[in-house]
Formats: C-alpha cells, structure tokens, sequence
C-alpha cells in the first residue's frame, strides 16, 4: 500500500471549544488528503461543542466523551488508543490547518527512518486581528535533536507522528506536565529518529484570552525546572546551560507579568548575563497592560 492511501488519524482534544470549533473541523474536512479519521475527544464539555461536530454530519468523525475531566496530556493518550490509523496528528479546537497540510507531509514517510514531520505556521493574536510567521529560518530535518535544544520550534499543530515510534514508548505524553507533554515527547522522539520539515506555514495557531496566562508561565518555568533535573545526566554542559536560560528568560516573563515592577527589576539585575537582551529591556520598562494587548508572547 502507498503512503498517500495510508490512514492519518488526528486527535482532538475538546473541552468547551465551540468558539472556533466550526472553522477547526472545517479546515479538517477540507484537507485534499482524503484518507484521514477525527478522533474527537470530548472532554466532558458543557457547551455545544458536541452539537457543533455533529451538524457536519461526516463519518470521518469520531466522537468519544471522557468519563471524567482530565489534563490535556492524559486525554490525548486515551485518544490515541482509539486511532486506528498508520500516522498520528493534533489539532485543537481552536487550531487551523491548510488545505494541503497531510497532502505534503505525508509523502516524507517513504524514508522509513522518518518518525515525524512538521512544518512553519503562523501566529494569529486574536486581540490585534493579525497573523505572523512563527518561523523565519530554515526549519532544521534530520536527527534535530541538538537542534531542539538549542532552539525548540515544533508546533504540534504541524505534526505527524508514526504511530509505530509513539507506541514504543513506555508513555507517548507525560501526563504529568501540563504545558510542557509536547516539548518533553518531540525531544524524546529526537534522540532517536530523523525529522522532517516543510518550510511553508501548514497551520495557524490562535493566540486568544483562553489559551495562555501568566498562570501557565509560571507553570511552565516550575515543569521545565523539573524536566532539567530529570535529564541533567544525559545534557552536555553547554545543552543544560542553554535551557537553565530558557528557563530563566521564561521567569523573568512571568514575574513581569505579575505586574510587579520591583520583583521584576532585582531578578533582571540577579540574572542579568542570562536574560540581558534589547527585547527583555523593552519587557522590562513598558507597562504590563500594554506588553499584555501589543507583544506576541501575551
């Protein structure tokens, strides 16, 4: 059987999504790939979100509700026991895909040492009704993991995972993250199998007051601060230095968007070889609610 008539299953995971739902499951539908299943994970919703997938009326969709409410990271491990497909892909109910995003990954899966392909996307601030590239480089393929290190970029809206490389794993998504499953699974993915990439944006990710707070900023830094000191022994120096400043740049973001200037300033000047940079200056004087409605990260 050819790659282009193998069966892409996407995962869903939903919970009171109906804002943008209509347009996700449209750009779905819409894909020119037509070999693909909809594994829609409802996580115990209580809004139309349910109604909303059943007016497309497409038995592609499949439609699973939770037993309970669970965490992003444990509800698509139990979606993805339900896919029955060769490939493996995400999108949210607020994500969008091009029409031709699987036509053009799917393709790359002929090399048999390729366990996953992604690709550029745009960045779309609802607040300011416009979009940006997320990537304005040439995205890195092959064994990327020193790579992901250095600069993580992968969009999990852009993905395709062999299934077979995920069910190696003793657990695909680490359920105990809660903001960080994506990055810990694609590095462990990286250690051992080459990546594709397609260079054209493939999706667009919203940026909306739902999805990000300084809430999971700080969650982010503790869930990376842990992740570190789990994989310490198998980073080279120079690896672990450049994520302890990641880490430490994320900190300095969120305490800046606790709104607390002094706190902000004696971090600035404690890390100040780690997070000196024109933009972190920028961050540092203006005022909270302004970086809140105008920069990208908010």
């Amino acid at each position: 059987m050819k790659n282009k008539r193998k069966l892409v299953s996407i995962i869903l995971n939903c919970y009171n999504g109906e804002k943008y739902l209509t347009e996700t499951l449209s750009s779905v539908q819409n894909q020119t790939y037509k070999n693909w299943e909809l594994i829609f994970w409802d996580n115990q919703s209580k809004d139309s979100s349910k109604k909303i997938l059943k007016l497309f009326n497409n038995k592609k969709f499949r439609y699973f509700k939770s037993k309970k409410h669970t965490t992003l990271y444990a509800a698509r491990n139990l979606a993805i026991k339900k896919a029955k497909g060769e490939f493996i892909s995400f999108i949210d109910a607020d994500d969008l895909w091009e029409n031709d995003k699987l036509q053009l990954q799917i393709k790359y899966f002929r090399d048999k040492n390729v366990a996953v392909v992604y690709g550029n996307l745009w960045i779309k601030k609802e607040a300011l009704k416009k979009k940006k590239l997320y990537i304005n480089y040439k995205i890195k393929e092959g064994y990327v993991y020193p790579d992901l290190i250095n600069n993580y970029n992968v969009g999990i809206l852009t993905s395709i995972i062999r299934s077979e490389c995920i069910k190696k794993l003793k657990k695909i998504f680490n359920d105990k993250y809660n903001i960080i499953g994506d990055y810990d699974l694609f590095l462990r993915l990286a250690k051992n199998y080459k990546f594709k990439a397609i260079q054209k944006p493939i999706a667009t990710y919203r940026i909306h007051e739902n999805n990000l707070s300084t809430l999971n900023k700080k969650l982010e830094v503790i869930e990376l601060q842990n992740w570190l000191k789990k994989n310490r022994n198998s980073l080279e120096i120079k690896q672990y230095q450049i994520i302890r400043k990641k880490i430490l740049n994320l900190k300095f973001i969120s305490l800046k968007f606790s709104d607390n200037f002094l706190k902000t300033f004696l971090f600035f000047i404690c890390s100040f070889q780690s997070v000196l940079s024109l933009r972190n200056i920028i961050i540092l004087i203006f005022p909270t609610f302004l970086l809140k409605k105008f920069m990208w990260f908010s």
